[in-house]
């Protein structure tokens, strides 16, 4: 199934506004928006951490903030996740910054063959080894754009709104990445014979 082209209705949407209405006026009504995208946010979280105790730590955080911030939630035409894993993703990024330590990426195996078609090699865990390599070489905020892109299969529109850029803008950037981690696969690649230029 391609995920890439998963889209949520406008009618679907509206629905949702109302609620968050609603939740804007007695905090109680939160509780369904909170159980519709807690799995979601804590599986983002944790495949940015690894470990669940933090994940579970920063889900809390998330839902709290977005709990205080719910009065100056406006509807922005894309689902209320994309706001919530906004700050996800800050919270996230924060959490590092804290602590000084490098952010981890959950590689699945199962997209790996996706992201790069000049992989001419069927010996999956030497093409995870040189693409955790390469993605070790980004810089946290281009590795983030990948991870949403290709690993969680998330369409531009929803990776713009997490970013706060426009669609286009995400587009570009992510292909713009995308030629970096090429680069330095084949790089990479060539001393290993995994990848023929």
């Amino acid at each position: 199934m391609n995920t890439f082209q998963r889209t949520v209705s406008k009618e679907a949407m509206h629905e949702e506004w109302l609620e968050i209405q609603a939740a804007q006026k007695d905090p109680v009504r939160f509780r369904p928006l909170y159980n519709r995208y807690f799995d979601a946010i804590f599986r983002f979280v944790y495949n940015r951490t690894l470990n669940e105790e933090l994940a579970a730590d920063l889900c809390s955080q998330v839902f709290l903030k977005a709990l205080q911030r719910l009065g100056s939630y406006t509807f922005q035409g894309v689902p209320f996740s994309a706001w919530l894993f906004r700050i996800a993703s800050n919270e996230v990024a924060q959490h590092y910054r804290a602590t000084k330590k490098n952010r981890v990426v959950g590689v699945d195996e199962a997209n790996l063959h996706e992201l790069f078609d000049e992989a001419e090699t069927e010996d999956r865990e030497q093409l995870k080894q040189l693409l955790v390599k390469s993605l070790g070489q980004l810089r946290p905020a281009d590795l983030e754009i990948i991870e949403m892109r290709f690993f969680e299969q998330r369409p531009f529109k929803e990776i713009a709104a997490i970013l706060g850029i426009t669609e286009s803008n995400a587009k570009v950037r992510t292909y713009r990445v995308l030629e970096r981690i090429k680069k330095i696969m084949l790089k990479e690649g060539r001393n290993s014979d995994i990848i023929n230029p």
